[in-house]
């Protein structure tokens, strides 16, 4: 098949589910729903955009977001095939990447024997080690942390090891240098899938903040995924936002940071405006980072807002030959708990070649777009996946 779509706009709005999958319970996320429960917690809903692309469709509650009977998009959700439910296994998985064995997670803390190897490479004591929301965690611990230079070592549901440190206190590269050090450590028997550095500013509670400098060191990206199929062949592959981090910045042609998600939306207002020939993956944070995890159901609500805002402007500036699609990576229902939840995620797709949308039904695997987008480039196909690429282009 010859190439269809000549650039993939890839958007993933962190933390975006859409429904418990049949395993949520395993998980301790039975009846969560991230979507349905921000929406039913907001007094006036506008989303015109990613409505006309069918999100009320994929919801199927007319009562919350109109249910149409035409579509400019197509759309659908998708199961998801690892076990887990955190960012690096979603966007992983996306790329075709099956993990044999799933990342660890330690909801009692880590192992001493592990801490005091790390304590005593690093030359510095730890405290914490429990899972905890990283806001709280300064309040209790970062007093502490000035005094006596201790790294604030803690966890979530999820499979990081998180180290906060005052940049005052420990200088940014240092902090980096030692998020390395318990990379290194942190495999085979221990496989954690992230080590995050938390730098922060502050003298005393209440005044602690974290800054920009977040920076995630993720365990080497497994081979063959979409991402190194894409570059082998020549394709442009850019990363905004947290993908370089989630990849292990492999993959990538090239790539940007962005400090919030405004700025991840221009740059990807900007690439619309480039040249290029390739897929553009994108991910937006906020929606997790600032407001699932802190259970503020109105900043989650008004970053879709934002983000659908800047969808009804990209859809009047793509290309016919381009192909967008928006989705999540896991669910984060700020009316659940402050972790992550087991969910369906969602698919919306647009171009301006669709004369009409239609249902991609419930998809077994996210890998199902990964290997769409690579049945589009013709480049190797993913070990697991069916490509949606059919649909999209019959009618």
């Amino acid at each position: 098949m010859d190439m269809i779509f000549h650039r993939i706009f890839l958007v993933v709005i962190d933390g975006l589910g859409v429904g418990e999958l049949p395993d949520s319970e395993k998980y301790g996320d039975k009846g969560s729903n991230t979507l349905v429960h921000i929406l039913e917690n907001v007094k006036k809903i506008k989303l015109p955009n990613m409505t006309s692309l069918g999100l009320g469709n994929i919801l199927n509650k007319d009562d919350i977001l109109p249910v149409l009977k035409e579509t400019k998009g197509f759309y659908g959700k998708s199961d998801e095939l690892n076990e887990g439910k955190d960012t690096v296994t979603g966007h992983w998985e996306m790329a075709g990447i099956k993990l044999q064995t799933p990342f660890r997670t330690y909801p009692n803390g880590f192992p001493e024997e592990l801490l005091d190897e790390f304590s005593k490479r690093v030359g510095r004591a730890v405290i914490g080690n429990k899972a905890i929301s990283g806001t709280i965690i300064l309040d209790e611990l970062g007093e502490e942390h000035i005094k006596t230079g201790a790294l604030i070592v803690y966890t979530s549901a999820d499979s990081v090891f998180q180290i906060a440190a005052n940049e005052d206190i420990i200088p940014i590269d240092e902090q980096y240098k030692i998020c390395k050090i318990a990379r290194e450590l942190l495999v085979d028997e221990y496989f954690v899938g992230r080590v995050i550095a938390r730098p922060f500013v502050g003298n005393k509670k209440g005044e602690f903040k974290r800054t920009p400098n977040r920076k995630d060191f993720g365990v080497p990206l497994p081979k063959p995924n979409l991402l190194n199929n894409m570059l082998e062949k020549g394709y442009d592959v850019i990363g905004v936002g947290k993908i370089y981090d989630i990849f292990s910045g492999e993959g990538l042609s090239e790539y940007v940071k962005q400090k919030d998600n405004k700025e991840g939306l221009e740059h990807v207002n900007n690439y619309i405006d480039k040249d290029f020939t390739g897929l553009c993956f994108i991910n937006l944070v906020d929606t997790d980072m600032k407001y699932g995890h802190r259970l503020d159901i109105q900043g989650f609500y008004n970053a879709l807002e934002e983000i659908d805002d800047y969808v009804g402007n990209y859809m009047k500036k793509l290309r016919t030959t381009d192909l967008f699609i928006i989705t999540g990576d896991h669910g984060c229902d700020p009316t659940n708990h402050t972790d992550h939840n087991r969910e369906y995620i969602p698919i919306l797709c647009y171009s301006s070649l669709f004369k009409r949308g239609k249902s991609l039904g419930t998809r077994k695997t996210f890998a199902d777009i990964g290997q769409t987008i690579a049945e589009n480039y013709d480049v190797d196909r993913l070990a697991i996946g069916k490509s949606f690429l059919p649909i999209l282009t019959q009618i």
